[in-house]
């Protein structure tokens, strides 16, 4: 019975301690991103231990088993529950990563909309619809020419950003 307690505790206080890196690695995670290689990553690894003490704590409750016994449970269910959270969600996650993230020099050759008149040798506003959303830029006439509103600009270049930009002529 004795043997039942110690066990029953280590597996209390890995779940407890577990837990709290675990809550500390979700939080910090950014600062050792560098540290995600694998299945040697820190989200499996620690959700490893966490099913190990969780399991085991649980089967030592709920079944009358011996010690020796409720570990090599333990492991094979977290074995289990490690790879399947590993590749069913872990995986798919990770190739699913989109960034919204965009540089002014990526929108160059993109076609935008003049909101604000483009005056000659002056300043006035487009709006350039992407799949994130509307983006609005200052703009400039690439040849200081003037753009009316609601025509149609091509972005040309890109100058401490400036768009530069003449008015969109379609070839067909």
């Amino acid at each position: 019975m004795e043997e039942v307690i110690e066990i029953e505790q280590f597996f209390l206080y890995g779940l407890i301690g577990i837990g709290l890196i675990t809550i500390l690695y979700v939080l910090f995670a950014d600062a050792i991103d560098g540290m995600d290689n694998g299945i040697l990553n820190p989200t499996t690894v620690l959700s490893f231990l966490l099913f190990i003490c969780a399991s085991g704590f649980i089967l030592l409750k709920l079944t009358e088993w011996d010690g020796k016994i409720v570990i090599v449970v333990a492991l094979i269910i977290s074995s289990v529950l490690t790879f399947l959270l590993y590749f069913f969600i872990l995986i798919p996650l990770a190739s699913a990563e989109v960034s919204t993230a965009y540089t002014d020099e990526s929108l160059q050759g993109q076609v935008g909309r003049v909101i604000v008149p483009i005056p000659i040798d002056g300043f006035g506003e487009i709006v350039i619809e992407t799949v994130n959303g509307i983006i609005s830029k200052r703009a400039t006439g690439y040849d200081n020419e003037e753009i009316d509103y609601d025509k149609k600009v091509l972005i040309i270049d890109v100058d401490k950003g400036t768009f530069l930009v003449k008015e969109y002529v379609p070839l067909v």
